[in-house]
């Protein structure tokens, strides 16, 4: 018999009660799917999630029901239960919640639309007003803010799996990149191939819309692929990722074609070396605020400052864009240290109108004494 792979979700799930329990709420609300997939592995863009005490309740309706049951098989009984409504989901949620006897649950603020948190109040209030006979308890949602997304910053072991062997094949198409990027190729073209050589090594698609940035396109941090020809002289910044396994992974380089003019030369020598001086500094116990700065302060004595106006980096995980944030934070945001298992960006950038652009982004993953680079591509390609 095959080995039994322990599930990562029960570990997960019980480590979310502990938290939901320390906000002083009874139950939780998931309603973000990659949250909802982070906890029970359902993939779909329709289902909730009921988390309780005792219960831990998939809402998923009838598209998604076969796949659903599915999850039940692979995972110790009693550990997720599965309702298939055959009436609305929110309808689902209002029975699920009265029946747990929960008297404040959480709800994900950044998540939940006003007018479906208005009618869930009141649909808990109406079914409260009919039981002011009974003893049961009514039932208050509580905006809550990023409970799941906090433990999702930092990696189990399947996840850092996942995203080490994302990264390695991304690696493998960066490492392609200069047989894309040749003079008279359009942006859009360039784009395309590497869409299709993301598709080749093996992951369910794109994580975004591949960034293809040539010549003045390049001083855009975020310019669509669009029919400009590269031409000899240009700089082309070329930013791309893919989906492995759900979990997403992001890479930048800029490449010169030809004989570049010395400013773009110059431009570029800088982000390199507030590329390095940022991963240098990540390490346990280092603030974002602190990585940040490491690459800012590079721009900035090479008189770059303005032209870096992005944060230095980002979450990866089972969306492209998630905790920790590596970037000069405002006081109303935390600046909390990074810690072992956090995997994010490091990609400084440089953009100046009339010389074009340059940025180098690598995805690291933080280890005790520092930081394992999990993309395996040179800086000049």
């Amino acid at each position: 018999m095959p080995p039994v792979v322990p599930s990562p979700f029960e570990p997960r799930v019980q480590r979310l009660r502990e938290d939901v329990r320390a906000a002083g709420l009874d139950a939780l609300l998931v309603t973000h799917p990659p949250n909802v997939r982070y906890l029970t592995g359902f993939v779909g863009t329709a289902g909730v999630l009921v988390l309780t005490p005792m219960r831990c309740l998939l809402i998923a309706d009838f598209r998604y029901a076969a796949a659903a049951r599915e999850l039940l098989t692979a995972r110790p009984a009693g550990s997720l239960e599965l309702e298939v409504p055959d009436r609305g989901y929110d309808e689902a949620i209002v029975s699920a919640l009265r029946s747990s006897a929960a008297s404040r649950a959480g709800v994900e603020a950044a998540w939940l639309s006003v007018s479906r948190f208005n009618w869930l109040t009141s649909s808990l209030a109406a079914n409260r007003s009919m039981r002011e006979s009974s003893r049961t308890r009514g039932v208050s949602l509580i905006p809550t803010e990023r409970l799941v997304e906090a433990r999702r910053a930092v990696k189990d072991a399947p996840e850092i799996a996942s995203l080490r062997e994302a990264a390695r094949r991304l690696s493998v198409v960066a490492r392609e990149l200069r047989s894309f990027v040749r003079p008279g190729r359009s942006e859009r073209t360039i784009a395309a191939d590497i869409d299709g050589a993301i598709r080749a090594a093996g992951f369910e698609r794109p994580a975004f819309e591949t960034i293809v940035a040539s010549g003045p396109n390049g001083a855009r941090p975020h310019a669509r692929p669009g029919g400009r020809l590269v031409a000899d002289g240009d700089g082309v910044v070329l930013d791309f990722g893919g989906v492995y396994d759900g979990y997403c992974v992001d890479l930048t380089r800029t490449l010169h074609v030809g004989v570049p003019a010395p400013a773009l030369v110059r431009l570029t020598a800088a982000v390199r070396e507030a590329h390095a001086a940022a991963m240098a500094a990540v390490r346990p116990g280092a603030r974002p605020s602190e990585i940040d700065a490491a690459a800012r302060d590079v721009l900035t004595r090479h008189g770059l400052g303005d032209a870096f106006g992005h944060g230095t980096g980002h979450g990866l995980g089972l969306e492209v864009h998630e905790d920790p944030r590596i970037a000069k934070l405002p006081a109303a945001l935390p600046d909390t240290p990074v810690v072992p298992g956090m995997v994010f960006t490091i990609e400084p950038g440089a953009y100046v109108e009339g010389v074009g652009g340059a940025r180098i982004e690598d995805d690291v993953l933080v280890v005790e004494g520092g930081c394992d680079v999990l993309t395996d591509v040179p800086i000049e390609i």
